[in-house]
């Protein structure tokens, strides 16, 4: 976990330019669910990694520090946000002060904790009352075209449909209350296709070991979008438990 995890260091000006961020629509929705606007709230965003779910926390107004363990980046959210801090550490280990926040988001970051020790510390550092929230962004597979790449990704990597490593922790007195948000983008074939290798298990295949498939991707997306241009349709899954 943690060799898939600091893959993205050496990636991280890809995973920047290239990965989905969030719709407004999921800020909506962690302030209903946590009971409590982001303005003013102060947040922990815990593996924030280039800041994609960063940056948007901040112009909500909330006062944001950032948590994100990997060199590379940390470097790359310095460059994209200078005016956020951000403190080497990981979730099984926060480096921050008991009882300081009104919030702890972990925006795509959640699976590459150990709960048996990121749970206590998320409740540690949680003031009475605030709460964690945890958030997924997956391209949507009742789309078919998505559906049929991901089988051939499936295919590529050996693996079989259901076999993620993505649950919610237990030990939350108060249980999660969940949100499911749509949402979708249009971007270039090639950005597409940058996205999908600025993945985990692309990144640690390497460029070659991973240009074939991405070629033959390429060729059957043409046919599919003539004119390059592809939409991407999401689902967030954004689950939220308050601090007793």
């Amino acid at each position: 976990m943690t060799t898939r995890a600091r893959s993205f260091d050496a990636a991280a000006a890809l995973y920047a330019a290239h990965r989905p961020g969030y719709p407004e629509t999921l800020y909506d929705a962690v302030e209903e669910l946590a009971g409590r606007p982001l303005a003013g709230a102060r947040v922990a965003d815990v593996g924030a990694g280039t800041g994609l779910g960063t940056g948007p926390l901040r112009r909500r107004g909330a006062e944001v520090v950032a948590v994100e363990p990997g060199d590379g980046m940390a470097a790359e959210f310095r460059r994209a946000h200078p005016d956020i801090p951000v403190v080497r550490g990981d979730g099984d280990r926060l480096p921050l002060a008991t009882g300081a926040f009104d919030l702890v988001t972990y925006a795509q970051a959640w699976h590459w904790t150990d709960p048996a020790r990121s749970v206590p510390e998320a409740r540690r550092v949680l003031r009475p009352g605030g709460a964690l929230a945890i958030w997924w962004n997956d391209i949507d597979e009742s789309v078919p075209w998505v559906a049929e790449q991901g089988a051939r990704i499936r295919a590529f990597f050996e693996v079989g449909e259901g076999t993620g490593f993505r649950t919610l922790p237990q030990g939350i007195d108060s249980g999660f209350a969940s949100r499911t948000v749509a949402w979708s983008r249009r971007i270039p074939l090639d950005a597409h296709l940058a996205n999908l290798s600025s993945h985990s298990a692309f990144l640690l295949l390497g460029e070659e070991g991973t240009r074939a498939f991405m070629a033959a991707e390429r060729a059957r997306l043409e046919g599919l979008f003539p004119d390059g241009t592809v939409e991407e349709p999401y689902t967030v899954a954004l689950h939220v438990a308050r601090n007793p």
